[in-house]
């Protein structure tokens, strides 16, 4: 089946994707809003008229909200995209989907576990920079594998952990997850995005509110949290291409630090040889590179399919290797034994 995000399908094949897969039991509103696309001709006609990169679910559904459509059923839903297309197009052409979720972190401390610190941190496709500060938030793991909620013990100093948000992250099977007993120290963070936003901007954190999937409730209060932290120590972002600035930006981490490149939900943006090229330029890099992205995006990571994973969950792996199955927003983890 082909993805929401593959430009080559059709715009009925992408929606009828984003319904059975990205959407089913995530988010009811935009599982009925896809299902309705994927058959309505005269909404797909319009839609069609955005260049096919634009034209995938969650930029469309997100440019609806920003300008005011309301959760609800979906013939309620094409009447007001109907009226409002001409603002609908404008956002979808001006914007892009930047869905930057703190909770993601709750994946990446534990591979941060087992890095040498200290760390420089450079994340690819970082939108606003929020999932730059794993060491300022506090966590919670849940479930058998790590015998119930585990609270991490902060490295003393400010703003280090202090819990203002905390990352709820359930432990499936029966894999202890690897969760650390203290933050990492991250000393040096920054970030590559081709349209950087700006936390301290009400119209960027208003496109980011956006992007949060109608039910989420939960997401949309913490990335207000998360973005108040970035906001008091901005990150370092960088505007422009990721394969194009790689290399420069990773030549300034601090030489005494462990550089540490990651990405989530990124790569499944770019053609084949630029993830191919993106990986070759990753490799020649010193340190480590830690990814989640949907299966089969990088075509050299053997999948750990014998472990149980639902159909949505992303790869997490550390330099190429798969460690565990991670659900998109970071609400879940399955670990991988013997990776």
């Amino acid at each position: 089946m082909s993805t929401s995000t593959d430009a080559t399908a059709s715009t009925a094949e992408r929606y009828r994707a984003f319904a059975d897969v990205e959407a089913s039991g995530m988010s009811a509103t935009y599982e009925a809003w896809a299902d309705g696309v994927a058959t309505d001709a005269a909404v797909q006609a319009l839609i069609d008229e955005l260049p096919p990169p634009k034209r995938q679910p969650n930029l469309v559904f997100s440019a609806a909200r920003l300008l005011g459509a309301e959760p609800g059923p979906y013939p309620a839903f094409a009447a007001w995209l109907a009226e409002h297309w001409s603002a609908v197009r404008e956002v979808a052409l001006s914007h892009a989907t930047q869905t930057n979720e703190a909770a993601r972190c709750a994946l990446l401390l534990p591979v941060l576990s087992g890095i040498e610190g200290p760390i420089a941190l450079l994340e690819v496709g970082a939108s606003a920079g929020l999932c730059l500060y794993p060491d300022r938030y506090g966590y919670r793991y849940t479930g058998h594998a790590v015998g119930g909620s585990v609270r991490l013990d902060p490295i003393p100093g400010p703003g280090r952990g202090d819990g203002a948000v905390e990352l709820e992250c359930t432990v499936r099977g029966g894999t202890p997850v690897p969760v650390p007993s203290r933050m990492p120290e991250i000393v040096w963070r920054s970030g590559i995005d081709l349209n950087p936003l700006d936390v301290r901007s009400e119209a960027d954190v208003a496109w980011l509110d956006a992007l949060v999937w109608p039910e989420h409730d939960d997401r949309r209060a913490r990335l207000s949290a998360a973005a108040a932290i970035a906001a008091a120590d901005p990150p370092h972002l960088v505007s422009g291409d990721l394969n194009e600035q790689l290399a420069a930006l990773a030549a300034t981490a601090p030489a005494d630090a462990t550089l540490v490149v990651f990405h989530t939900a990124v790569l499944m943006y770019l053609d084949e040889p630029g993830r191919d090229r993106f990986v070759r330029q990753v490799g020649d890099l010193p340190g480590h590179w830690v990814s989640a992205e949907a299966r089969r995006v990088l075509r050299g990571i053997r999948l750990r399919d014998e472990v149980p994973n639902e159909p949505s969950d992303l790869v997490l792996a550390l330099d190429g290797v798969q460690v565990a199955w991670a659900q998109p927003h970071g609400r879940a983890l399955t670990w991988a034994p013997n990776p």
